[in-house]
Formats: structure tokens, sequence, C-alpha cells
């Protein structure tokens, strides 16, 4: 059977694969310390649980519009200008069935065959994905520990050329955890508003920073940035709300009138259970997002301590998500690293292959204080026994 060359080209996903390979094992009674985890090990609020059992009883479970309800586009407009300082019409805010979809409906509308998409690396593994599965060319421009994994105005500006026609960016990054600061956004900016490059800000970790109470979101930075960008967020992490399905994205009147017209034709509208769910989280305190984030930092602190005393080792210190993207090319290539680590300690780690970073995994620290300590330890173990 012939298959699409655009779909037959996307590669599986690093992330999922290994993530699968720990809960078979878990289910074969194995003790797994599980560091691939890509979301929050807490609970969903319990005032976000109860207001999508409201939602089913009232009878909330009929068709909504395919870009969201008026009432959640509302809040997401209010949490934008209050949390962000940006100011964004209903008319310019869809929802998704999740920011990964928010992503990939961005991507399908933005990119042509041809076009160029500037990509760092170490990247989240599906950005490149979306990218060919649009008919563009992922461009990736490799960041190291040197410019502690973030993309300089001199590098991108460097690698512009004809085609290239978005910039994807990702503060906290996932992998790395790193945050971009003020002073390197606007120099970015200046880049992208001077070569005309529209930007995808994937800002889905933005409550998730630990050593700074101000996040900077990109389109914040002046009006013609604010007119390239699509600012990209969700539910899943800040809230605990993975499985629900709800992000969002926000940017040209035009282009969000597009993204409708995509999901008319593919997913229709997201749950109208989980849209209620995501409007009482934006709509209610933060206090639990508050409460995770100090037991991320935390954890952080923690994961940090235990891997400094593994000489072979090394990383950058992680300013938000809940990601430690560790150095392992002292000790072997990585997805080799992660493999034997899992088969001989039961313990899941990412290979940074799939990050485009080799020579790294990424551990989540999205587990209890208790587990971070015995997979560490297994690790140590592991490196001493194989020297």
């Amino acid at each position: 059977m012939k298959i699409n060359s655009r779909i037959e080209s996307v590669l599986a996903s690093s992330t999922l694969a290994i993530t699968a390979r720990a809960k078979e094992l878990k289910a074969q009674g194995c003790d797994v310390v599980n560091f691939a985890g890509g979301e929050p090990d807490f609970d969903t609020p319990q005032t976000i649980k109860k207001a999508a059992i409201e939602a089913i009883n009232s009878g909330l479970t009929k068709y909504t519009p395919s870009i969201g309800t008026l009432q959640l586009r509302e809040a997401i407009a209010e949490k934008f200008k209050k949390d962000n300082h940006l100011d964004y019409d209903v008319s310019q805010i869809a929802v998704n069935c999740g920011a990964k979809h928010s992503l990939f409906a961005v991507i399908q509308v933005l990119v042509d065959k041809g076009d160029e998409v500037i990509i760092p690396s170490p990247y989240w593994v599906s950005y490149t994905e979306m990218v060919k599965i649009a008919g563009g060319t992922p461009k990736i421009i490799p960041t190291g520990a040197e410019t502690s994994f973030k993309l300089t105005a001199k590098q991108l500006e460097g690698n512009i050329s004809g085609q290239t026609k978005v910039l994807i960016l990702n503060s906290p990054s996932n992998p790395t955890g790193m945050l971009y600061n003020k002073k390197e956004l606007e120099a970015l900016a200046e880049v992208c508003v001077k070569k005309n490059i529209m930007v995808i800000s994937d800002e889905i970790y933005e409550k998730l920073i630990y050593d700074t109470d101000e996040y900077i979101s990109f389109a914040s930075l002046g009006k013609n940035v604010y007119d390239l960008t699509f600012t990209i967020n969700g539910v899943s992490k800040a809230y605990s709300m993975t499985g629900w399905r709800i992000g969002y994205v926000a940017g040209s009147k035009e282009v969000i009138g597009f993204v409708k017209k995509l999901q008319d034709h593919s997913t229709s509208n997201p749950s109208s259970i989980s849209q209620a769910a995501a409007l009482q989280a934006l709509k209610s305190k933060q206090d639990d997002v508050k409460a995770m984030r100090d037991e991320f930092r935390k954890r952080r602190d923690l994961i940090m301590s235990l891997i400094d005393k593994i000489p072979e080792l090394s990383y950058i210190r992680p300013e938000g998500a809940f990601y430690l993207f560790c150095n392992v090319s002292k000790v072997a290539e990585s997805f080799e690293f992660a493999k034997k680590i899992l088969d001989d300690k039961n313990v899941a780690l990412i290979p940074g292959n799939g990050f485009g970073a080799p020579g790294y995994v990424r551990m989540s620290y999205s587990t209890s204080q208790e587990r971070i300590q015995e997979g560490v330890k297994r690790i140590s173990e592991w490196i001493q026994a194989n020297k």
C-alpha cells in the first residue's frame, strides 16, 4: 500500500516509546523509577474536577463552536491580559485539543511546501515532525551548554534564508528547562521584525518557573512583534490536566480563521466537558498551581544535588519546566545509556537523540523526592559497575 510520503517520513516519538516501555515493565511487576514522564504527577485539583462533573450533570455534553466556547475564549483573553500584558480579542483565540494540537494547527496553516522553519536544538520531539507533515523543511540550529542551550540573535540572523518563514521558540524549554530572559528575547525579536519572520511561541510551561516570578511572553515585546507572533499555551502542565486535552493559540485574526476552518473539517470542537474544566482552572484561585511549582522547585534542587555527586554527569541548571537535561557523554552514547539503565536498573530516561542532542538524556523530576533519590542512586550504581 502506498502511504503519503509526508506521513511516511515522520519519526516515531522517542518520549512516548520509552514511556510505554516503562509502563510495560511496571505492569510486569518491576519497580520502575520513571524519569521519562512529560506530565505532572499531581492530581487535577478538586475544584476543576467538580466543574467537569457539574458540566456533565447539567447537560453540557453537546457540540460547541469548533474553536471553543465564547466563555472559555473570554477567560483566555482575560488570562493573557492579566498574566502576560497581551490584548487579544476572542476572535484572535482558538481552543484546541491540547497545546500539541494548537501547535499542529498553526503549523499546518502557516507552513507550505518549501518553507523553512527554524527550530533551535535541543527541541521538543514533535516540532520537526509537525513541520514535515505540513510539507515544510525544519532548519535546525544547534545550541550548546556555552549559551545555556539558548538561541542567540546572531545565530538566528545568520541562519535566515529566502525560504525562512517561521521560528519556533519554547521557553521554558522541553527538554532543557531553560528560560529566556527579557534581554535575550528582545534581541531575537529585533531580528524577527527586521527579517519579517513569524514566531510560534510555545509557552506551555509558563507557570513552572523557579528562580524568578517574572515571565516574559514573546508577543508582549512590542506591536511589531505581537503582529508576527502566535502564542501557544494550555492547561495541561500548569493545572496537571494532561489528559483533558485543552490547549489554545492566540494571534492574527486571519490565521485563527484558518485554524477554525481546519478544525471544522478535522477535530470539530475540543471536549465540551474539558472546556468547562479549563474555564474553572483559569478563573479559580491559583493556589494549587503555586503549591505544585513550590514542590517542583524542591525536587529540582534535590535532583541537582544528587547528580552533583556523580562526576561523570553534568548539566546546566534548569530554570523552568520539570526536566534536568543531563550530559552522559563521558559514560555512553545517550540511547545506549537510556536503554541499559532501563534494562539493568529499571530507571526510565529519555535519550537526547530525539531532541536533536545526542550525548544527553532528559530526566523528568515529576516524581516524588523519594523516587528521585532511589532513581539517581540506581544510576550511580550502574555507572560505577560499568566503568
